[in-house]
């Protein structure tokens, strides 16, 4: 795991307890540090399976940092940031955040989205082969973890994957967009549920799918999202 943050106080208290819950804590104090950590900056390094990244660094500002990674890699990034507006935050989740913790936070917090985040790395790895999902145009094979719309495969991330699959197991059911974050991110969220909103965009983007008209995942607004019954419409 790799902890990203110019503030030496942070990143002692973060590693201290992350290291403390048993998992091997790397540091970087800048932006460019954190992409040699990461083998970005033509340095080989060693694999890191989730990311703790600060956005206010010295040099290199971490949604840089973030677009740079997102470009090779669909590493679990927690996004750490003291700016409380609400377009930062989602911004950050569009250049690929998978989740954000708004300083000051509880280390005990962030203790749990991780915990969280691994739980669903685990469940990734031990999904099944056998798994295929159609629906209309749209095929989900769960154990390969690919998606195609007709014959053309389609580019998700994991956390976007997951968040398709959570709505495509139960067709036609709205579900609300505080279940989404526990099914999908796997704890209960105290922040902004628009963070759902954020990643569905991104998927529907990736799907082709129009917001408007959609053929696969509709809004229900003031309630949250479904995936649509080949051949109906939403209204």
């Amino acid at each position: 795991m790799l902890v990203v943050d110019d503030e030496p106080s942070i990143r002692r208290v973060l590693t201290q307890y992350l290291e403390a819950d048993g998992h091997r804590v790397v540091e970087a104090s800048t932006g460019a540090e954190a992409l040699q950590r990461l083998g970005l900056a033509g340095r080989p390094a060693a694999p890191v399976d989730l990311v703790l990244l600060d956005i206010g660094l010295p040099d290199i500002d971490g949604l840089q940092v973030l677009s740079t990674l997102r470009r090779t890699s669909n590493v679990y990034v927690l996004v750490l940031t003291a700016r409380a507006e609400e377009t930062d935050k989602l911004v950050g989740l569009h250049v690929g955040a998978d989740d954000y913790v708004t300083k000051p936070f509880s280390v005990r917090e962030v203790a749990a989205r991780v915990k969280a985040a691994f739980r669903r790395m685990d469940t990734q790895t031990e999904a099944s082969g056998d798994d295929l999902l159609r629906l209309g145009d749209l095929s989900i094979d769960v154990g390969a973890r690919e998606v195609r719309v007709g014959d053309q495969p389609v580019e998700l991330t994991a956390l976007d994957f997951d968040l398709l699959l959570a709505l495509a197991e139960r067709p036609g059911r709205v579900l609300s967009r505080a279940q989404l974050l526990e099914r999908v991110w796997g704890y209960d969220f105290y922040g902004d549920e628009r963070v759902v909103d954020v990643h569905i965009r991104t998927m529907r983007r990736a799907l082709g799918d129009d917001p408007v008209q959609p053929r696969f995942i509709a809004t229900v607004r003031g309630v949250g999202y479904k995936m649509l019954l080949p051949g109906t419409r939403h209204r």
